[in-house]
Formats: C-alpha cells, structure tokens, sequence
C-alpha cells in the first residue's frame, strides 16, 4: 500500500469515527425523557402524578402532572394485554402509537454525514485557494491564471525605459505591427510570432514588454512561466490552452511569459529519469498552441529569461520565438540615462551629476540603479538633509558593493593588519598601467566578513581583456597578502577571498582563454558556458575529456601564473616600501581615503620613481 493510499484510508477512518460520534451526541441530546424502572413507574400511579400514557411497541411513555416532564419505561417485545385494565384501576386515560423512527435515523445519520461534507469541501477549498485556483474552486483549476491589463494599466510607455536603445528599436517593429498590420501584409512580410527578450535580471526584460503594450495600446496579458505548472496533472496544459482563448477573443492582444525557463527548459535533460511529466505537457501544449494560431491575427507572444541555453530548441526554431532581443546590462551612456529617469522622482542637490555618478557604477543593471537612487534618498532623509548630494550617492555605492557598516570591535594589531593589506591592494593597482582607478580605500567593516576594502572603478567599458590587464588583475588581488607578507612577516586568513578570485582567473586563461604556452590554444574547460557566462551543464557527462596528465600540467600552470604574479606585487611594494608604511599609516588613522587623497599619494610615487 502506497503512502497516498495510507492517507485515503486514514481519513476513511476519521470520517466513520466523527459520524458515530456525532450521531450518538445527536441522540442524547435530542432525547429529553427520563428512562424509568417499571416498579418506579408504578409507584407513580400510585401517587397520582401520571397525567397520560402512551403505549409503543417498545416502550410505555407517561407525563408527570406538576412538571410536564416525560417519562420512558421499556416494555418487552409484546405488550402485556392486561396493562389497559391495570391502567384503568388508577383512572389513568392511555392511547397505543406505533412508534416511527425515520426523523430520528435522518437526523442521526444524514446530518452528520452533511456535516462532514460540509467540512471536506470547505479544507478542499482552502487547497485549492492556496494553490492559486481562481474562485477557490476545483471547477476553475485549469482556468489560466494570467493578469489582465488594458492600455490604462500599464502606465509604461518607452519613454519611461531607457539604457537599451537596441531593444527599443528591435521592438517598435512589435508595436507598428499591433498598430498598423496592412503595412506590414502589404509586401507579404509576417510579424515573429515570439520575440524572446533574453538578459542579465534587472536589465528591464519586465518592463520593456509592459512598454510594448502601452505604446500599442492593446490588452497585455502577463503570467510567470511556473504558473503553469501544478501538482495537478492536466493543469498547466489547460490553462496555456485558456489562456490562448482568452487572448484570441481580445486581439490584438500581447501575451508575455516572464520566467520562460521555468516552463521551456529542454526535454533532454529530464530524457534519463523519464519524460511525460507535467511540466513537459505543458510545455508540449505551448508549442502546439504557438504553431496553431495565424500570425495575421494580432496576438504576439513576449517572453523573457536570464538562461536562454537551457530552453528547448523546439521553442526557439522559426515560426516560434524566431527573434530573440537581447537585453543587456547598459553602458555608460545607458546608465546616465537610467539614472536620468529615476532622478526625475527625487530632490537633488545641484552638485549631483548624473554622468559622474554613471561612471562609478559600471557593471550596474537598471534595477541596481534605480536602487541606488533610492538607498541616496533614504540616507538623506536619515540625516535630515535638504536634498541628495554626491556624498550620498556614493555612500549608497559602496553600500551595495560592499555592504552595510559593521561596529566591529577589532584589535589594534588586526586593525594594522587590514590597513597595510588594503593599502598593498591600492598602491599595486596604482603602480600598474592597465589597471582600474583606484576609487577608495577603507578599513571601516562592512557586510560579512569584510573587514576593509577597496574599490576599483574602470574609467572605460571593456568588452576584451589582454592578457597583460588579466595578469595585472590577479597582481593586484595578491597584492594585499604581498604587503601582509612584507610589512609583517606572516600570512593571514584576510586572502582567501582575493586568493579564490586570483585562482579562477588564473585557470580561466589556461583552461578558457588559451593563453598559456605550455598547454597550447587549446580550451580544456569542461563546462558549457550560458549566456551570461555562468556554467550551464559539463560537456562530457561520462568523464573529463583530456589526460590525467593534462590535468596536471593545468594545476602546475596555474600555480606559475599565481607565483609570478605574486613576486611581481612583492616587487612594487619592496620598491615603494617606504610608501607603503606611510600610506598604512594614514589608513590606519584616518579609517578611510578618498580618490583626491589616493591620487595625492601615486603623484608621491612617481617622484618616487
């Protein structure tokens, strides 16, 4: 027997239990005569207080005369004939009823039974209104659960999106479709059924759509793609098909699957542990209703996700989502922008500059940054300041990137410690010609475990790195456990997180980028990179693909890269050594150095130099 079955049978049991138990409470409580003896009854003929007596087949039911309270004799199975006379000897008047008990077996037997129906369906409706069920009720559990909005509700136009101009453009392809369709049939071209909006969270994949729909003013009907799927078999499939019916019946319309891997993901990869389950039905469902309906007729399907590599190809051939946009983190121009849009809302004071500010946040989607603005907003309106200044700005930066302040208590030998190994990770970027600007250095604690840090910021996008600027970002990662080793003579746990980043870029350029010349141009990473360069799956499930000895001449070289890397951190710092002490120092009492000060210090090192 099956646990489900177990649980069945449990509940079977229960209900029995709860209807004897009710029915017997039922019984009693209804009952509101007082069962006699028949000499005790006889007694009270004899006293006179019997006004009347009914005679059933099993039972003798008389009425007291002060009180009106009834009273029960059991009698046997036959009725003695003589008790009419012996009745009639006290001057008692008397009847014979044949006693009927059907009302008495309904009320005990059926009412409970309602009752406990009444119960069940009531536990059955909060599941399913736990479950998302519209209406609470079974009946609607295929009914699709995707929110409507018309023109008015949206509220987004694309004015309102910003720092993705190429996916803007890509779009209004959509929208002058949904607008004007004849342009578009006039040549015989057809609109792509699905644009797949593909990007990094954050990037506006969301909003974009939203904009879609209120610059082509049609009914926008939006649903996450794990709303499909229940643990119900049939759910999902049936509500892709009403959901389709719904937007067939209010074209032009736009349906948008935000989260599409959570519906779409590759049947393959579920291949070894058996398919047909629930997810892929609906999945199945999906492609079928996406092949079913004319491109001419209006409805354009929107979907977005953050990992494209693990959708079904069936979903992503021609005639289905056959357009993919990609939605990427924005550049400099495209922060400035976002930045723009979102200091509409707030009172800013007249030093802030929106390009300043977009220079010090590369690598920030528009979410991080409309996050910004508003930790700025906050820490003024903490400090009851008139406007958001600068300062704010760049406290809430180093709030994101680094985390909150932490009241630490640390010794003044850590303290020591962390100054001199942040000031060697400063003075080795400084030193360095390819690496980033030195933004701040402090060794106030901040988020978890962090006790000091120290922020780079690029002055240029990069989309290609040299070898030389991979090399010089691991130089100045070991360039704090160069300055401990140095300053102090002994080695600390502080590293392990520069040390753990060293080493991945360090394997990257022999396992990824070909860059070393013992191992040749050859990639030996065994994992499949997503779109985002996250590692999707390993390329080979059934074992590395390259020597025992291969493996080994991997890990010697990254050891050399890490170890030359590190003599040449060890070397800045020896030759500025004097400077290093002097920079910890001020660290060390001042707790924090800003850019101008930073930069006060490298011109010491040039004439150093």
């Amino acid at each position: 027997m099956n646990k489900q079955s177990q649980i069945n049978l449990g509940y079977l049991l229960m209900a029995m239990v709860s209807i004897f138990l009710l029915q017997q409470w039922m019984i009693s409580s209804m009952s509101e005569t007082r069962t006699l003896s028949f000499s005790q009854f006889e007694q009270y003929l004899k006293d006179g207080r019997i006004s009347d007596v009914v005679i059933g087949d099993q039972y003798l039911t008389g009425k007291l005369k002060d009180s009106g309270e009834r009273l029960k004799v059991v009698m046997a199975a036959r009725v003695d004939p003589e008790i009419a006379r012996y009745l009639d000897k006290y001057g008692v008047s008397y009847g014979r009823v044949v006693e009927s008990h059907l009302l008495e077996n309904i009320i005990s037997w059926i009412a409970p039974t309602l009752i406990f129906i009444g119960i069940w369906l009531f536990f059955v409706r909060r599941m399913a209104e736990k479950h998302g069920i519209g209406g609470g009720s079974l009946i609607s559990i295929g009914k699709s659960r995707a929110k409507v909005y018309v023109e008015k509700d949206t509220g987004v136009t694309f004015d309102r999106v910003a720092g993705v101009d190429e996916a803007k453009t890509e779009l209004q392809e959509v929208v002058e479709f949904l607008k004007n369709p004849a342009r578009w049939e006039r040549l015989g071209a057809r609109i792509p059924k699905g644009v797949l909006l593909v990007g990094a969270p954050g990037t506006g994949k969301t909003l974009l759509a939203k904009a879609v729909a209120g610059e082509a003013k049609a009914p926008f009907f939006s649903i996450s793609g794990s709303e499909f799927v229940e643990m119900f078999v049939g759910v999902g499939a049936a509500r892709v098909r009403d959901l389709f019916e719904k937007a067939r019946n209010h074209a032009p319309a736009i349906i948008f699957i935000d989260e599409l891997d959570a519906l779409g993901r590759s049947r393959a990869a579920s291949a070894p542990m058996g398919g047909h389950d629930e997810r892929e039905q609906t999945l199945n469902q999906l492609l079928v209703e996406m092949d079913g309906f004319d491109p001419t007729s209006g409805l354009i399907i929107l979907a977005a996700t953050n990992r494209p590599e693990i959708l079904d190809p069936a979903l992503l051939r021609a005639g289905r989502f056959d357009r993919q946009v990609v939605v990427d983190k924005p550049d400099k121009s495209g922060r400035e922008a976002i930045l723009k849009v979102h200091m509409r809302h707030v009172k800013l004071a007249a030093e802030v500059d929106a390009e300043q500010i977009a220079a010090l946040t590369t690598g920030f989607s528009g979410a991080d940054l409309e996050n910004l603005v508003n930790e700025a907003a906050l820490l003024a309106t903490r400090e009851n300041a008139d406007a958001i200044t600068l300062s704010h700005f760049t406290r809430a930066i180093e709030r994101i990137v680094a985390g909150l302040e932490k009241n630490r208590i640390i010794s003044d030998e850590e303290r020591r410690v962390v100054a001199g190994h942040e000031m060697g990770h400063a003075l080795v970027a400084m030193a360095l010609p390819d690496s980033d600007p030195v933004h701040k250095v402090s060794i106030v604690p901040r988020g978890i475990g962090a006790l000091g840090y120290t922020i780079q910021r690029p002055s240029e996008e990069h989309y290609l790195l040299k070898r030389e600027e991979l090399e010089h970002r691991i130089t100045v990662l070991l360039g704090g456990r160069a300055a401990e080793k140095l300053l102090f003579g002994h080695l600390s746990t502080g590293a392990s997180d520069d040390l753990a980043k060293a080493t991945d870029i360090a394997r990257d350029m022999v396992m990824r980028y070909g860059m070393s010349e013992a191992l040749g141009f050859v990639v030996y990473d065994e994992r499949n990179p997503g779109f985002l360069g996250k590692p999707a799956e390993t390329l080979s499930p059934g074992g590395s693909r390259f020597s025992e000895a291969t493996a080994q001449a991997i890990d010697a070289e990254v050891k050399n890269i890490i170890h030359r890397q590190f003599d040449q951190a060890i070397g800045i710092l020896e030759s500025n050594r004097e400077l290093l002490e002097r920079c910890a120092s001020a660290l060390l009492a001042q707790e924090t150095l800003d850019e101008a000060q930073l930069q006060t210090l490298a011109a010491d090192m040039k004439r150093a130099d």
